[in-house]
């Protein structure tokens, strides 16, 4: 979830180098300008300047420069906050691109220093038509049998988080623990997708910080709290009810929802990057400290939405899908070091060396996977 960061000490190297991923150190304004290139966004601390709010349908490619002393993210919404896509972890004096397709409609651009907050909105006209991307007959292949894959995490999701709300309601404080990170892994697993529908996810997944936006502190991590912090969840029924009808809200609306392929790809770069700033920093699961189930979750889902792209990318990129699945081992490896039984180490259980370890292998992962939107919207 990326409302309200806070980044801790080692939070700060890990978005240095991963904002370096599919990025350049400067901005040449003249060329993001020119006529077929990209859209240039000006971000700071206090403005977001997009280049050009009046744009043809198709596939828009966004690049985002942060000169101001936040990280940012850049946001393109729909009507009621729908996420059609979005860049984060945008360092001072980085850039990065965003492709996203826009059929014609209107929509709002944000950027957000901090990684928080609704941030600074400008308002976006898109006009005439163009032909989706999965007019070609192996992306459309992908999308589908990528829906299929989200199918299937969420009647798991469902499942998994019934029982999870059984035991808190049975105040049976054990089984709870024990469940909380099993039901989390499907929510990871499909977390791009859940994040399209404006305010459902901080709901379900927000930490702390959401009550600093005017929200209320719900959904799972609010009875993370409750089981390692007070031990006490004679009170938390009603939140586990809330959360139970915030999953089978989100859950109908995933299955119904028709996804570009630039989803995909956007997608899996997405969970590398709530690697960085929420698993290997500790701040995901931050009283359980049960974040490498997260971590994994997330590795899986970015590997499931290449894994449906794979055809396409075998066709016209053979030699990214030769890097991809490298570096794919490369951090399985790493992390399959802090097995422990069926499950995993505790955050705290890792040294800082080892954080770092696997820091360096999602850095070396993430570079890659930013190229995938780019070979998707040829």
């Amino acid at each position: 979830m990326r409302t309200s960061r806070f980044l801790a000490t080692v939070a700060a190297g890990v978005l240095a180098t991963a904002g370096l991923a599919g990025c350049g150190g400067g901005n040449d304004d003249d060329a993001a300008n020119d006529a077929g290139g990209p859209i240039a966004v000006k971000a700071d601390d206090s403005t977001c300047e997009v280049g050009s709010t009046d744009i043809a349908a198709g596939t828009a490619v966004f690049k985002v420069t942060n000169s101001g002393a936040k990280v940012t993210e850049f946001y393109v919404y729909a009507d009621g906050d729908r996420v059609m896509g979005e860049v984060e972890n945008i360092a001072p004096g980085l850039s990065r691109e965003l492709r996203v397709e826009l059929p014609a409609g209107t929509y709002q651009t944000a950027c957000k220093p901090g990684m928080s907050g609704k941030g600074i909105r400008g308002a976006l006209k898109v006009s005439g038509s163009a032909a989706p991307l999965t007019a070609d007959a192996a992306l459309a292949d992908a999308t589908a049998n990528y829906q299929r894959y989200v199918k299937s995490q969420t009647g798991a999701l469902l499942e998994k988080t019934g029982e999870f709300v059984a035991a808190v309601k049975a105040g049976d404080v054990a089984k709870a623990k024990a469940l909380f990170p099993v039901a989390r892994t499907y929510w990871e697993r499909i977390e791009p997708v859940a994040e399209i529908f404006g305010d459902l996810d901080p709901k379900i997944d927000g930490r702390e910080e959401v009550i600093e936006e005017g929200m209320e502190f719900t959904g799972f991590h609010r009875i993370e709290k409750d089981l390692w912090v007070s031990g006490d969840i004679s009170k938390a029924g009603p939140i586990a009810d809330r959360l139970m009808a915030d999953i089978q809200e989100i859950v109908t609306k995933a299955n119904a929802e028709k996804l570009s392929p630039l989803q995909l790809a956007n997608g899996a770069k997405e969970l590398l990057d709530e690697v960085a700033t929420g698993k290997i920093t500790g701040e995901e699961d931050r009283y359980s400290h049960t974040d490498l189930w997260d971590f994994n979750a997330n590795l899986e889902g970015s590997k499931a939405a290449i894994a449906a792209l794979r055809p396409v990318l075998q066709e016209r990129a053979p030699e990214l899908i030769t890097q991809l699945d490298t570096e794919f081992t490369n951090v399985e490896t790493l992390l399959g070091k802090h097995r422990a039984g069926d499950g995993w180490k505790l955050h705290t259980a890792l040294s800082q060396a080892e954080l770092k370890e696997l820091s360096d292998g999602i850095n070396a992962l993430a570079e890659p996977i930013s190229k995938v939107a780019a070979v998707v919207a040829k």
